[in-house]
């Protein structure tokens, strides 16, 4: 398939939009949803007064309020809205470090959203503590279900020796983590469409996964996680990632569990899969109560919290 210029030349103008406010010394942290809506909530909150409200919190603001080229390269990105006098990004740019990523503006109510967070802060965390201790040389490596790029670029500019592959089956998840591999001049990663691994052929050292881990009735692709609680997408990738391990190569996998009257359904199914001496594998819950107003959502009657947990699987060499 030819490229098309026309996405082609929107890339680029978010990616030089990235530059800019890279240069202007932008930061911004994400927060959660509900921390975000009670912020925009507050009195003159409604309208932007500077970059990091327009392009962090997502408010609405006077087109005079960012450079004429700021401007022409949101427009030439088509990633403004006219909101009668007012524009809106439908980005937002948000920091981890010393990166600067792009994701989808706040509400990510779109189907083909994408996502970032507190998730993407822990799960970052996750992978940089394998790495610190890992004594396993990771030649190719893969972030399944990249969204913006976060685990892929970690490990590519960690390892910057190794072949790693960001997949995703939401095309604007590639677009936005290939914005995001620019702007943070990474060269060493592979950006492709595949569903989980099935369009990647081969081994790998290392796999990395943060799948979303909701049941969501609309079943946005960066929140839907399936089955009854939605951890059935965090069991796939677990199956499928253990056959794909090299001897003594490692899967993290950082996502979220419903807790049901104190049990914990998604341990109990990962003891299954990973009994036997092939594996080692310790499973922790990084922080126990997360997203607790989605307790409130139809399916989540019996749910008692939903906990952040981080499965880290080791192959025997």
């Amino acid at each position: 398939m030819l490229p098309d210029p026309h996405q082609a030349q929107a890339d680029a103008a978010l990616l030089q939009l990235g530059r800019r406010l890279r240069a202007d010394g932008y930061r911004f942290t994400c927060v959660t949803p509900a921390t975000h809506a009670r912020n925009n909530a507050r009195g003159g909150a409604q309208r932007a007064a500077n970059l990091r409200d327009v392009f962090g919190w997502s408010r609405a603001f006077m087109p005079s309020l960012i450079s004429a080229d700021a401007l022409e390269q949101l427009r030439t990105a088509q990633v403004v809205d006219d909101d009668g006098e007012l524009l809106r990004s439908r980005v937002r740019w948000s920091n981890l470090d010393d990166l600067l990523l792009v994701h989808s503006a706040y509400p990510t109510e779109a189907s083909d959203a994408v996502f970032f967070g507190p998730d993407s802060y822990r799960f970052a965390q996750v992978i940089h503590d394998h790495l610190q201790r890992s004594p396993v040389r990771v030649e190719r490596a893969v972030d399944i279900g990249c969204g913006s790029g976060v685990g892929a670029l970690l490990i590519a500019r960690a390892v910057q020796h190794a072949h790693v592959s960001a997949v995703d089956i939401n095309p604007l998840a590639l677009r936005y983590t290939a914005i995001n591999a620019a702007l943070a001049g990474v060269t060493n990663v592979a950006i492709q469409p595949s569903n989980l691994l099935d369009a990647l052929g081969g081994n790998f050292d290392l796999i990395v996964a943060n799948p979303p881990y909701m049941l969501d009735h609309s079943q946005r692709t960066y929140r839907h996680g399936g089955g009854d609680l939605g951890a059935a997408l965090s069991l796939r990738i677990v199956e499928q990632a253990c056959e794909r391990l090299t001897p003594g190569g490692s899967l993290l996998l950082y996502t979220g569990v419903a807790i049901v009257e104190g049990r914990d359904p998604l341990l109990e199914a990962i003891r299954l899969r990973l009994a036997g001496p092939e594996w080692a594998w310790v499973y922790r819950e990084v922080d126990p109560d997360v997203f607790g107003e989605q307790l409130s959502a139809p399916g989540y009657e019996r749910v008692e919290r939903i906990a952040a947990v981080a499965l880290t699987v080791n192959r025997s060499a």
